[in-house]
């Protein structure tokens, strides 16, 4: 592995491969992305949460770098791809067994909370370092050229920062998607799980982005209902309302004063 990096091959059919990394790292990033946007929203304002996917990103691409120039060494060792999927499961678990957030009297957000930006960083660093496990296996599947992984496991990641800054705007507006996307984690955690116990029966890449697909268009099929508020013209007065106003005064000052003018008589 270290050689190739040292000796990197810049040939055609090298270079080749390039746009088709790029395009599997934009690929297997959508599900990532809803994902970490998901956790991201456990902070509570939106710069927070911009903050928490830069650093977060930032963290998980030098996990990333150390993964792929260990990947050979990795990939000897189940336990790594089992650890992986048991953290995505358990995320997965965590999120629908929790209660939903009531915000406006609606159901809103159910994911991880988090007291402080520095809470976030490292659950997101992590998260996106068990997708990569599938993701980065996949790569070097394709090419033993280090530079050429890493320089598609960069793009994934700006991509993946990009897409998931899209993501927590969108969950505001799209009721199933926060469902969609943990139940596409499930599906990456799923696949690594059964890539540890019968590698034989891990389904091909083009099953598994169908069914994510087919998770995201359930996703974005509806969305969520404004909230009601009375228009500002009915909550205004109107000019004969004002009118009548004006009229009942007049009348109840009126009143006092003849009143007043009786007692003092007397």
């Amino acid at each position: 592995m270290l050689d190739s990096l040292l000796e990197p091959n810049f040939g055609a059919d090298t270079l080749l491969l390039l746009p088709v990394l790029i395009a599997l790292e934009a690929v297997l990033s959508a599900d990532n992305a809803i994902a970490l946007a998901a956790i991201a929203q456990g902070l509570g304002t939106a710069k927070l949460q911009k903050q928490a996917l830069n650093l977060g990103l930032l963290a998980a691409f030098l996990l990333r770098v150390v993964l792929i120039l260990s990947a050979t060494w990795v990939i000897r060792f189940w336990q790594f791809e089992l650890a992986g999927a048991l953290y995505l499961l358990w995320l997965v678990f965590q999120y629908f067994t929790s209660d939903e957030e009531e915000v406006g009297g609606e159901a809103h957000h159910r994911g991880p909370r988090f007291r402080s930006l520095w809470q976030a960083i490292p659950v997101i660093a992590i998260t996106d370092l068990a997708f990569s496990l599938d993701s980065v296996t996949t790569a070097i599947a394709i090419s033993d050229e280090i530079w050429l992984v890493l320089t598609g496991g960069l793009i994934g990641v700006l991509s993946l920062r990009l897409m998931a800054g899209l993501f927590i705007r969108w969950l505001d507006e799209y009721t199933h998607l926060e469902d969609a996307g943990y139940l596409t984690v499930s599906l990456v955690g799923l696949r690594l799980l059964v890539r540890v116990i019968h590698p034989e029966l891990v389904p091909p890449e083009f099953v598994m982005i169908g069914a994510i697909a087919l998770l995201f268009i359930w996703g974005f099929s509806k969305r969520n209902q404004p909230l009601e508020s009375t228009p500002v013209t009915e909550a205004l007065p109107t000019v004969d309302g004002l009118e009548e106003t004006r009229q009942h005064a007049v009348t109840a000052l009126e009143t006092r004063t003849e009143t007043v003018e009786e007692v003092s008589a007397e």
